[in-house]
């Protein structure tokens, strides 16, 4: 009796062997041949590809790059992008997305981008104040409203002395903030109209809750654990869930004076404000066409503030 663990030196053994090693000699064979395939095809679309680019570059298409932040715009700038090309405007639109607007800002700065498409004039005149850019803002889009959430409470009422309130950090968006729980009757500001208060504006503490700032985009995250948050209505959405169920909201009306610094707008570097592309953009992104699809596919995340 063979044991086992004993090889098996027999013919039949050999053949199958011998087999066995011929058919894994073509397994690689093949597996070879569908690589280089897969690198033929790579190749041929990235020349594909290059070839359009550069063909429509020598039809007098200009490609003009546009800085974003995530991208929950893309469909709009893909709008954009179909009214252009409905006006033969001979114009290229190439998204760039960043994860944060400090490095959007600073590459338009240094030239790596013709315009940006993601802050508000509040925003951007922090940016200007802090870095000393060269940037103007040349056409608004849309505003994104800022409110109040809570997973603890349905109303403004409910909150009690103690409780934890999570606002953003970055100074334009905690003073929009603070602005909210001052709109809310939560606390009372010294001055409800100035462009960024801090905490340090507060008057008084009426509902006596604890003001905590975080990173925007954490606050949604921290609702099961704090009494309530505010944050931008893009993160909300991101999240799961609706812009409505805010416990308390601003009306974000764009045409409300005391709304116009946290209207989203495009920024030129200043030395190029008046190009005459640039102005087409613009006047492709101030249509009925942009407007429904900001108004029907954003779930109340962005209300349009220009007109078409």
């Amino acid at each position: 009796m063979t044991s086992p663990n004993t090889t098996n030196n027999t013919p039949e053994a050999s053949t199958t062997e011998t087999t066995t090693k011929a058919t894994s000699s073509q397994s690689r064979a093949r597996r070879k041949l569908l690589a280089a395939l897969i690198a033929i095809i790579i190749v041929a679309a990235g020349a594909i590809g290059y070839s359009v680019v550069k063909s429509r570059k020598a039809a007098g298409t200009r490609v003009i790059t546009v800085g974003l932040v995530g991208d929950s715009d893309e469909q709009i700038w893909k709008t954009v992008q179909q009214v252009l090309d409905s006006r033969n405007a001979g114009i290229t639109i190439e998204t760039k997305s960043f994860q944060d607007g400090i490095y959007a800002n600073r590459a338009q700065a240094d030239g790596e981008l013709d315009l940006t498409a993601f802050q508000h004039y509040a925003f951007l005149q922090q940016e200007i104040d802090d870095n000393g850019y060269d940037l103007t803002p040349i056409a608004d889009t849309y505003i994104c409203p800022l409110n109040l959430y809570s997973d603890k409470y349905t109303s403004v009422s409910d909150f009690k002395a103690g409780d934890k309130i999570a606002i953003p950090n970055n100074a334009t968006n905690t003073g929009r903030a603070l602005k909210v729980l001052d709109a809310a009757g939560l606390i009372k500001l010294n001055d409800n109209t100035k462009a960024n208060p801090t905490v340090d504006d507060i008057a008084s503490n009426p509902s006596g809750v604890e003001i905590v700032l975080n990173d925007a985009a954490s606050i949604v995250n921290l609702l099961p654990d704090y009494a309530g948050g505010i944050t931008n209505a893009n993160f909300i959405v991101d999240a799961g869930k609706k812009v409505s169920d805010a416990v308390f909201a601003v009306n974000p009306d764009p045409s409300d004076a005391s709304l116009k610094p946290y209207v989203n707008i495009i920024v030129a570097q200043t030395s190029k404000k008046d190009d005459s592309a640039y102005q087409q953009v613009v006047d492709a992104y101030h249509t009925k066409e942009v407007a429904d699809v900001i108004s029907t596919n954003y779930d109340g995340t962005y209300v349009p503030a220009f007109s078409y």
